[in-house]
C-alpha cells in the first residue's frame, strides 16, 4: 500500500491525472500506519514536483512543441504568482492547477534547488499532515 501511495502521489505532482488524497483517505480508513501514509505521500509528491522543476530548468526550449506539458495560460499564471510572491509562492505547490506550474517556473527561473526542495516539502508534507489530522478529528468521535 505504501509503495502504491508513493507512486500515486508522485504522479499527482506531475501532469498525469492522479488523485493522491483519495488513496491517503482510504489507507487511513483501512488502518494503515498514519506516519507511513504521511511519509509515503509527502516524499512521492515532493519528488514529482522535482520532475517539474527539472523540466523547467532543462526543457523550456521545447515549450512550443505539442507534447510539452505546460500550456501558455498555465505558465503565465504561475509566472505571475512567482513574480509577485517569489519563492514563497511555492507554498502553493500543493494546489491544483497552479502548483504544477509554480514548480516548473521555479526550475525555469533557476531557483536554488535546496530552497525549492525545502519550501515544496513544507507545502506538500503540510497538506498531507493537515488532511490526515482532519480525518482523525472527523472519524475519531464517530468511533467512540
Amino acid at each position: 500500500m505504501y509503495l502504491s501511495l508513493f507512486l500515486v502521489a508522485f504522479l499527482a505532482a506531475t501532469l498525469l491525472p492522479a488523485q493522491s488524497e483519495v488513496l491517503v483517505v482510504s489507507a487511513q480508513q483501512m488502518g494503515y500506519n498514519v506516519w507511513l501514509i504521511w511519509l509515503s505521500a509527502s516524499v512521492g509528491n515532493t519528488l514529482g514536483s522535482v520532475v517539474n522543476y527539472l523540466l523547467g530548468r532543462f526543457l523550456l526550449k521545447y515549450q512550443h512543441r505539442r507534447w510539452f506539458p505546460f500550456k501558455g495560460k498555465s505558465l503565465e499564471r504561475g509566472h505571475w504568482w512567482f513574480e509577485r510572491y517569489g519563492k514563497w509562492s511555492l507554498l502553493l505547490a500543493w494546489a491544483p492547477f497552479i502548483g504544477d506550474a509554480l514548480t516548473f517556473i521555479a526550475g525555469m527561473l533557476r531557483l536554488r534547488f535546496w530552497q525549492f526542495l525545502v519550501i515544496v516539502w513544507l507545502s506538500k508534507a503540510g497538506r498531507y499532515a493537515l488532511l490526515l489530522g482532519l480525518l482523525k478529528l472527523w472519524f475519531e468521535p464517530l468511533a467512540a
